[in-house]
């Protein structure tokens, strides 16, 4: 399956716990102020990608704790970033996916678009909301501003509701 990608960074330790395949998805209609990606905004822009060969990168590589989908928004690209996702599930990776939609608005989004659900239904921790320039902190793990959540997804696909990590 095609997807739009900036780049692929193999051994990432910044992008969720761990060592990670992270990828940045190309993409994003938020265009917060101050982000730390904004080559990532324009859906025209990066490289069409095939998942097939991030897959295998994944496979090749037995240090890897996890996946994060970042980008850019992945949610702009639910179908080919799934299917990534559902693979690291299948290698034992955890999955990590970062977006500027909050969880409120994934989980209403994903009761009508089936390629949203199986993006969130593989998905261990999203970091959610838009990252917001007079909230930004250098204090918070894996998140670059006060308003974003880290949100546990089985959990909260669970209970219906946002259920926060840590």
């Amino acid at each position: 399956m095609k997807i739009r990608i900036a780049g692929v960074v193999n051994d990432s330790i910044v992008d969720g716990p761990g060592f990670r395949l992270a990828v940045f998805t190309q993409g994003c209609p938020h265009h917060c102020p101050g982000c730390h990606n904004p080559e990532t905004h324009a859906f025209d822009g990066g490289k069409e990608d095939d998942t097939d060969r991030i897959i295998s990168l994944m496979e090749g590589n037995p240090l890897l704790d996890g996946v994060t989908l970042t980008g850019g928004d992945p949610f702009c690209q639910c179908a080919p970033c799934a299917e990534i996702a559902e693979a690291a599930k299948k290698l034992g990776l955890n999955v990590w996916a970062y977006s500027g939609w909050t969880w409120e608005e994934l989980s209403n989004t994903a009761r009508t678009d089936p390629d949203t659900a199986r993006l969130l239904s593989f998905t261990d921790v999203l970091v959610d909301g838009r990252f917001m320039l007079e909230k930004r902190t250098l204090e918070l793990r894996f998140r670059g501003s006060k308003n974003q959540r880290l949100i546990d997804v089985p959990a909260s696909l669970e209970r219906g509701c946002a259920v926060e990590k840590e």
